[in-house]
């Protein structure tokens, strides 16, 4: 792992158990283990890190995805690696809440929009093929439907965590009236 990732690690558990708020060089410093002033050595200016927390994120994303999508050439297994990404997102409850706070952050701040607008064109470049395999007719609307209900579902269960959760189930459902159009 390199420093930046490092760094951008701590960044992400900052904001997953403190909130955007709580999101200083200081702080990451702190959480990093590192001397004060590395993060800014990296990022000098909060809106610098703000970007990079969110490229990480997506990099961190995508590694999951890449180790749990083998093989989706049907449905069935689309659903359930889906539902297993969604899973593991949601075990790994820091780094989610942490997406979720930059969300927020990018709501109230349009100038950040630009950073999710190329997070989404790259997840859409490795999944609108998968979604068009499967016989999707509208592969960007379907894909934008499938992210909303990742994130629901996510949201969801963070709020209000169950023993019950199935994900798979979900996507399945919603998969199969995608693909019934």
């Amino acid at each position: 792992m390199t420093r930046q990732q490092q760094v951008l690690d701590a960044a992400i558990r900052v904001l997953g158990t403190g909130g955007m708020r709580q999101l200083t060089h200081r702080a990451v410093d702190t959480e990093a283990g590192l001397p004060q002033g590395s993060t800014s050595n990296h990022f000098r200016t909060r809106d610098a890190l703000i970007t990079a927390v969110l490229g990480r994120l997506l990099e961190r994303e995508t590694a999951l995805w890449t180790t749990l999508a083998a093989d989706v050439a049907t449905p069935e297994a689309f659903a359930r690696a889906v539902g297993e990404l969604i899973r593991h997102l949601a075990e790994d409850r820091v780094m989610t809440l942490a997406r979720h706070a930059l969300f927020v952050e990018v709501a109230q701040r349009p100038e950040l929009r630009a950073d999710v607008d190329k997070a989404h064109r790259e997840i859409a470049g490795w999944a609108l093929p998968l979604i068009a395999d499967l016989g999707a007719t509208d592969p960007p609307a379907d894909l934008a439907l499938l992210l909303a209900v990742i994130d629901g579902l996510l949201a969801n269960h963070l709020a209000n965590p169950g023993p019950r959760f199935d994900p798979a189930a979900a996507v399945r459902t919603v998969l199969r009236g995608i693909l019934a159009r």
